[in-house]
């Protein structure tokens, strides 16, 4: 499939849809290091098809490099790619990028979704006007995956959304539910609402009510109700739902606590010979606590509520965590994770309505 194509804006019965577009020019080691993670893919995706956007004088040579990428890519040239500092006005007006080129493979339909290392404000941007929210979504979210000492935990939303209304948090609970089971493999998750106390009455009213909601909802016997930042790493809950302001702030505070904990071990291991004696007696522990909590094995946080698979990878990964990157796009593919949305919204649509209860339910919870 390794060839030159550069499709129309139309899709026909006889053109060939792919299961991704690939944005090749996006992120820091960009276009080596998406090439040789999707080589690593395509030996974990058996028919994975990649239409890879770029440019074609910079990929040929690479596809040569890595045949098992080129066993499953077609090029759609181009020469513009959006650089990692622009602002998100000026990557709209960039209508031939690599990047929105994949957008619009997607809102097409000749891709099922799209996968991209690039500029992050850039690319929700575009999510936002070429592949555009589901019927039913107010707003996407954004979606990660992180450890706990129990296994892994969905999180949403990590800074897409500042600001939220309860509705929105019912929202986000919906897709990370999809998420949980498309990706994790969960047949029913647990959901928590994050807040200053587990307590029925605390925070303030948006989360109340969002409880209240969502107790209501078809989701009411998966519903933990409130949980709180230590709950996160404990894996009280498969899925944690919060704003976008106070998810990215506890996302980064894990990062932050990760990398002092590392740095710490590092000195205390050092400090002498009975320090290094005993480096070398727990190392096989440390190397798989190390790989457990690799940053590669999360790397893709998922735009989820849109009308299509969004996946952004971290701007500097390497070829593994793209390659991370792109199992997380082709699970959601593979088991209909939009599908799943649309079908628990259909039985969300009255409870959703904002005209029709959210006066109702404000005045009926109390305030403490």
């Amino acid at each position: 499939m390794n060839k030159t194509e550069i499709p129309d804006n139309s899709l026909s019965e006889q053109d060939e849809v792919f299961s991704l577009a690939v944005d090749g020019m996006g992120g820091d080691g960009a276009p080596e290091v998406v090439v040789a993670g999707l080589a690593a893919a395509a030996e974990r995706h058996r028919g994975i098809k990649v239409l890879l956007l770029g440019d074609e004088a910079q990929l040929r040579p690479l596809l040569a490099k890595y045949p098992k990428a080129a066993s499953i890519c077609t090029i759609w040239h181009t020469d513009q790619s959006i650089p990692m500092d622009m602002k998100p006005t000026s990557a709209l007006r960039m209508r031939q990028s690599s990047m929105r080129l994949a957008m619009d493979a997607v809102a097409s339909g000749r891709a099922r979704g799209v996968v991209s290392a690039g500029n992050s404000g850039a690319m929700l941007a575009l999510a936002k006007i070429v592949v555009k929210t589901l019927p039913g979504i107010s707003r996407p979210a954004m979606a990660a995956i992180s450890p706990t000492i129990k296994g892994d935990v969905v999180m949403l939303d990590l800074g897409a959304n500042v600001a939220c209304d309860w509705r929105n948090l019912v929202e986000f609970a919906v897709m990370g539910e999809a998420f949980a089971k498309a990706v994790l493999g969960l047949p029913a998750p647990s959901i928590g609402l994050l807040n200053i106390g587990s307590e029925e009455l605390k925070g303030d009213e948006k989360l109340r009510v969002a409880a209240e909601a969502l107790r209501e909802s078809p989701l009411a016997s998966q519903f933990h109700g409130f949980v709180e930042g230590h709950d996160i790493t404990a894996g009280t809950t498969d899925v944690v739902v919060t704003d976008g302001f106070t998810g990215n702030v506890a996302l980064k505070t894990g990062e932050g606590v990760l990398k002092m904990a590392t740095t710490l071990l590092r000195r205390v291991f050092k400090r002498g010979i009975v320090s290094k004696i005993g480096y070398l007696l727990v190392r096989p522990g440390l190397e798989r606590m190390k790989e457990w909590l690799d940053p590669r094995r999360y790397n893709g946080a998922v735009f989820v509520g849109l009308n299509g698979v969004v996946v952004k990878s971290h701007g500097g990964t390497d070829a593994e965590g793209f390659a991370a990157a792109v199992d997380v796009a082709m699970d959601m593919v593979t088991h209909g994770f939009n599908d799943s949305i649309r079908d628990r919204l259909s039985h969300m649509s009255a409870l959703l309505s904002p005209q029709q209860n959210a006066e109702e339910r404000e005045s009926a919870v109390p305030v403490s």
